[in-house]
């Protein structure tokens, strides 16, 4: 992409959202250039543009991807290359895709910048959290984070799950909450640097 005579065009449903600062970021802090083309209405809408060949590159999650079609379809012909993936580890069915994270550390990134990777790529380690509203009791809070657990590592649910064609590998409230807490607490070069990112 650094070679490319001519910027790729990535299609994006608009600023702020993942499909334009997922591939924003990685132009700035690897230094190539991208035409992001901000406007579509969702996700179907750029996938469209890419199998027309009027887009070449979509910013999107992981889950997504492997959960919908047509990335099932692309991932089973090979119709598209995904380039990097936002989680700390790498997918099961991504075995040879780097991580951001290792990528950072092979081209020694900023600690400014690793901060701000581990802001923007959450959402790949949160994946699909659920909440309850402020205010619940603790003992509430305790029942519901142990019944969630307990449908969630049932085998008949997972073996469901998986005949959908989905891939459930749940995390504990705890740990979400301690990565929430630990996400908020940023310095302000690393919020400034997201305003950027985000309003570019």
């Amino acid at each position: 992409m650094r070679k490319a005579a001519e910027p790729p065009k990535c299609g994006a449903t608009g600023a702020g959202t993942a499909s334009y600062y997922w591939p924003q970021f990685l132009a700035d802090t690897f230094g190539f250039k991208l035409n992001i083309v901000p406007g579509y209405q969702g996700s179907s809408d750029v996938n469209l543009a890419i199998e027309k060949g009027e887009m070449h590159c979509w910013g999107g999650t992981v889950q997504a991807y492997f959960g919908s079609e047509p990335g099932r379809t692309w991932a089973k012909t090979g119709f598209v290359r995904v380039l990097a993936q936002g989680g700390q580890r790498r997918h099961p069915q991504l075995p040879d895709v780097p991580t951001v994270w290792e990528l950072i550390d092979r081209h020694k990134i900023s600690d400014v910048t690793r901060r701000l990777a581990k802001v923007l790529f959450a959402p790949d380690d949160l994946g699909r959290p659920l909440f309850a509203p402020p205010g619940v009791p603790a003992d509430r809070v305790k029942a519901l984070r142990g019944g969630f657990m307990k449908v969630m590592n049932d085998a008949d649910v997972t073996a469901e799950a998986r005949k959908k064609g989905l891939d459930p590998s749940p995390s504990t409230g705890e740990a979400l909450e301690a990565m929430i807490r630990d996400l908020a607490a940023q310095p302000p070069e690393v919020i400034q640097r997201m305003k950027k990112i985000l309003d570019n």
